[in-house]
């Protein structure tokens, strides 16, 4: 996770955020995707209608545009009742509202991120031709930071983007409207974000992945959350990685409710944490039951055990958790040498996520010794079983994510039991399969109590 340029959390202080944008009545963009993403991230939402939709998943049906002195009206009830520094403008429609707004924003010392909006996610234009030249011309000379996507920036800066190059020229030509950093956000193309400081002419790539699910929303649900980071002290590299996680969070997390394009669940965030908490807590949990067993120390194999469970659609080594270390034996004893944490064990990790393409409920892991004993007791356990040989493995692949793969294709399904014999300085290994850690921890233990009343 990101590291936060302030200890503004720590202290008894709620910034507060100003979103003008439009009203999305399905309620997955706009205002409403706005308002759910600050009070996820801590900080308090505000708004200033711009323009009433009528749209749902499957487009825009219509939209009413506010006047102007009522978008301001809005803008100054907020900001001459609360200490409101960060802003944020998304569906700003014409070049009366743009006009305006830029004149709350130099009003009112406004640190404004402009989200160019300039075409619904579902379907329908929110930009009217004519605003645009008002937008380049009037309010990104007055902004801190804009975030358009590759077609956004297209127009914006007027030059064709079909590589990363073009990106850089696109951005730099947008900042010299006046706008301080550009963020041209990657979902339309490699997924693969590009951050501009103008001040410092320096770039930043922020990566990222592209995932399933809903995306209605995502572009408002970014910038939000940029703006939420940056009220809250992060930098704007830090907060534009932040935010890009945020996002992704809240499509894996998405739902379908309605006949279109799924909306992004501001709470998928929330949601996520709450679940790495679930896991840390398991994980923690099955460390200390091996620990605490008096018989585990049998199957703590010579370069030592680890134990692993991932989050739910985990796709990297930094969605699982394990030991930072090792499990080891020491003086007849399992001996735990490091915590539990995620992205702290690699070898497990790739055991679990090769696993879960298979069957994603399979989400821990934990090696122990091989021996003809171990594998006899796990068939007598009933345990379903499968193996790879090592001398088969492929050149150029990964030993666990090939034999994993290769094990799973065998036997035709995820076994509880995959084991190799190991090969030239490599040791042989079984890894016990499952749902959860403690799961995984219950079977070992089993297996080696069983150990111990064979060998005495």
């Amino acid at each position: 996770m990101i590291t936060e340029g302030s200890n503004m959390d720590e202290m008894d202080i709620t910034p507060v955020v100003l979103t003008i944008a439009g009203s999305d009545s399905g309620g997955g963009a706009g205002i409403e995707a706005d308002i759910k993403t600050f009070g996820s991230l801590y900080v308090h939402g505000t708004c200033a209608i711009t323009s009433v939709t009528s749209q749902n998943t499957t487009g825009v049906k219509s939209a009413y545009e506010l006047p102007p002195s009522v978008v301001s009206d809005q803008v100054d009830a907020v900001c001459t009742d609360m200490d409101v520094r960060w802003a944020k403008s998304g569906m700003l429609s014409s070049a009366d509202i743009v006009r305006q707004v830029a004149r709350s924003v130099k009003e009112y010392g406004l640190h404004i991120i402009v989200d160019p909006v300039m075409a619904a996610e579902a379907g329908g234009e929110l930009l009217n031709e004519d605003a645009v030249s008002v937008l380049k011309e009037e309010l990104l000379p007055v902004s801190y930071a804009t975030t358009p996507n590759i077609g956004e920036a297209q127009v914006l800066s007027g030059i064709t983007i079909n590589s990363h190059e073009d990106a850089k020229d696109a951005a730099r030509a947008i900042a010299a409207l006046g706008v301080k950093n550009v963020v041209i956000t990657g979902g339309h193309s490699d997924a693969v974000d590009l951050v501009y400081e103008s001040e410092s002419d320096l770039f930043a790539e922020v990566p990222g992945r592209f995932i399933e699910g809903g995306t209605h929303g995502s572009g408002c649900t970014y910038s939000s959350a940029l703006t939420a980071y940056l009220a809250r002290g992060y930098s704007i590299v830090d907060a534009a990685i932040a935010a890009k996680e945020f996002v992704e969070y809240g499509i894996l997390f998405s739902r379908n409710v309605g006949k279109g394009v799924s909306p992004v669940n501001q709470m998928g965030y929330m949601q996520m944490m709450a679940t790495k908490d679930e896991v840390l807590a398991n994980t923690e949990e099955a460390v200390g039951m091996l620990e605490d067993s008096p018989n585990f120390s049998r199957l703590v194999a010579e370069v030592g055990c680890n134990i692993a469970m991932a989050l739910p659609h985990a796709r990297r080594v930094s969605d699982v958790a394990a030991v930072n270390g090792r499990i080891v034996r020491l003086q007849g004893r399992p001996k735990v040498v490091g915590c539990v944490g995620f992205g702290a064990s690699s070898h497990v990790a790739r055991i679990v996520l090769a696993t879960m393409e298979f069957d994603p409920e399979v989400r821990a892991s934990v090696n122990i010794k091989y021996s003809q004993n171990v594998l006899a007791i796990c068939e007598d356990m009933g345990l379903t079983m499968s193996s790879f040989s090592r001398a088969e493995e492929p050149e150029h692949t990964h030993t666990m994510d090939w034999g994993v793969t290769y094990a799973i294709d065998s036997y035709g399904r995820v076994p509880a039991i995959i084991s190799d014999a190991g090969g030239m300085g490599k040791e042989p290994m079984v890894r016990v399969l499952g749902r959860d850690a403690i799961e995984v921890a219950s079977i070992a233990i089993e297996i080696s109590d069983r150990l111990a009343v064979l060998e005495g």
